[in-house]
């Protein structure tokens, strides 16, 4: 009969039906986590591309603002021109009724003939001037009408982003809640299998027979 040395080894324990069930739904719990925690982040990476976009599309309506107001600032000075060029035209008007009050209903001189020129050349740039600044204000006004446009598509970019963070934020809720219960039941699950151990280990040993 042996009377020292190690016990027999303890049988294997076999895990009961109930507990493998139990640490496959763990396992799928924390399956779940994981996708609706990859769900959360796909959404938050569909959010952070509409916002790009929105963001680049608010630089080139800026550009397009201030184009338009540059090319406003032009036309208005064209036609901040044309009274300069008005009080030119009435001072060789005001010469040539002098001239002619001088020739008596003589032919007209080289000198009528020349302020006459000057007038016409200068009732051209009156016109050349109020023609410039129609085309600018026409190339204006298109710009201003596409920045209205990309204002609408910013405003659509910036509503899906703003989705996109919900349903993120809603996934990873979702996630956190399940994350929490499934760690609960991991605990307890620990705790049952721990339990049967415990009153084995706090058992005092056997004395030996015939001690006194």
């Amino acid at each position: 009969m042996a009377t020292g040395g190690a016990g027999p080894p303890e049988p294997p324990v076999h895990p009961t039906p109930l507990a493998a069930r139990q640490s496959r739904w763990i396992g799928q719990g924390y399956a779940d986590i994981t996708k609706l925690r990859e769900m959360a982040a796909r959404h938050d990476r569909a959010a952070a591309r509409a916002q790009q976009r929105a963001s680049r599309l608010q630089t080139k309506i800026e550009k397009l603002r201030h184009q338009a107001t540059v090319l406003r600032e032009k036309g208005q000075r064209a036609l901040g021109e044309i009274p300069d060029i008005e009080h030119q035209m009435k001072q060789h008007e005001r010469d040539i009724e002098a001239a002619t009050g001088r020739s008596g209903g003589a032919p007209l001189g080289s000198d009528v003939t020349s302020l006459h020129y000057r007038v016409r050349k200068l009732q051209q740039k009156i016109v050349d001037r109020q023609q410039k600044a129609r085309a600018l204000e026409l190339r204006a006004a298109t710009k201003t009408q596409k920045t209205a446009e990309l204002k609408v598509k910013v405003d659509r970019y910036v509503e899906a982003a703003r989705l996109e963070e919900q349903e993120a934020a809603a996934f990873r809720q979702r996630a956190d809640r399940l994350q929490m219960v499934t760690e609960q039941d991991v605990a307890a699950h620990l705790e049952k299998s721990a339990a049967p151990a415990a009153p084995a280990k706090a058992s005092p040993p056997d004395e030996p027979p015939g001690t006194l």
